[in-house]
């Protein structure tokens, strides 16, 4: 059990590493949730803050480009600057929601190094002004690419976060599913190695990446992006205790030295969660429940107030519908929804009630 205490906001540098420390010790992960706007930003904190949680609010790239907006032209500048003004909007005000906040980029695959890149010259030029990050981590992922590639472009991109105190997630072994155009298909009848990572890769990545910096490896056990029917998809926790015991094994470490990322984490089964969780996982990844948490609600009163969405006032007697079509009224049912089903998740991590930050 960890006594660490932080400051409320959001959490980078050895902060970070506090953060990611208490969690595998007090035997709890936390929810990484991808957000597209300042809607679901403000409800993922609002979420933690009832939950007495701490946070990861993490972007894709189409995410980041979607919040700086479809009107700018040039999609990779939205894509870099909607994840600047995303990191910027949650520096401003997550103290104030009174939980430790992570920011965080999602999946980046090889033809993305330029967008991670990018975000490192902006992130520079924060650290220069404010004397910290604007992200907290980035994941760079090159799971489809050969290990040595994978590894060694980690390395390169890990030498130069480290200087500027950011972690970097890796993934190893393959995902499946896709998510906001990566990845593939998923065949849920296909018995499939790649969603098996392999411990000795795991321990190849330790033994280059851990003497650069901190960094964290979404190793793949079976886990895949998207809801699939009950019993298609087979998670194998064992796997994340195999590398675990590799590493410390070998290393001569204490117990669970990885920090591992479980990737696909909606519709997973409960107790197989726990069990990921008990191997050294401080993050599960969760959109696509958060999606529909948000929309169904909306989705909801749309059905129920059908005449507010086709007419100002209503054409038989009169009555005027602005308080139905003011969309204040449905995305706050969307952002409510997004904070009950975190509810949910806190509790599947163990991490509800569990917050180290203090005023």
């Amino acid at each position: 059990m960890s006594n660490t205490t932080l400051k409320p906001g959001v959490v980078t540098g050895e902060d970070y590493a506090s953060l990611v420390h208490a969690a595998k010790m007090g035997g709890y992960a936390l929810p990484a949730v991808n957000v597209t706007g300042t809607n679901t930003i403000n409800a993922v904190m609002e979420a933690a803050a009832t939950a007495n949680s701490d946070i990861i609010i993490q972007l894709s790239n189409s995410g980041a480009q979607f919040y700086a907006g479809r009107g700018i032209s040039d999609g990779f500048t939205a894509k870099v600057m909607g994840a600047v003004a995303a990191a910027q909007h949650a520096h401003l005000l997550a103290e104030y929601y009174g939980i430790c906040v992570v920011m965080h980029t999602d999946h980046a695959n090889r033809a993305l190094i330029p967008w991670i890149e990018a975000m490192l010259d902006e992130g520079e030029k924060y650290y220069q002004q404010h004397g910290k990050p604007l992200y907290s981590s980035h994941m760079l992922d090159l799971s489809a690419d050969p290990i040595d590639f994978n590894l060694g472009e980690s390395a390169r991109i890990l030498e130069r976060m480290a200087k500027i105190d950011m972690s970097l997630e890796i993934e190893l072994g393959v995902t499946g599913g896709e998510e906001d155009g990566i990845g593939s298909d998923f065949d849920e009848a296909e018995d499939n190695s790649r969603l098996y990572t392999q411990p000795a890769d795991v321990l190849q990545a330790y033994e280059l990446l851990n003497p650069i910096g901190h960094f964290s490896v979404a190793a793949s056990f079976g886990n895949v992006h998207g809801v699939y029917k009950p019993g298609n998809v087979k998670l194998r926790p064992e796997i994340l205790k195999n590398s675990q015991a590799l590493v410390q094994q070998t290393q001569g470490t204490g117990d669970n030295p990885l920090h591992l990322v479980f990737h696909g984490g909606s519709g997973s089964e409960k107790s197989k969660i726990a069990e990921a969780v008990s191997y050294g996982v401080f993050k599960m990844n969760i959109d696509t429940d958060t999606q529909f948490a948000f929309s169904q609600p909306v989705g909801r009163f749309i059905e129920e107030n059908e005449k507010a969405f086709k007419y100002q006032v209503d054409p038989e007697d009169g009555t005027p519908y602005k308080k139905f079509y003011d969309p204040r009224k449905y995305l706050r049912l969307g952002e409510e929804g997004i904070v009950a089903r975190l509810q949910e998740a806190c509790k599947d991590l163990g991490s509800k009630g569990r917050s180290i930050a203090r005023s």
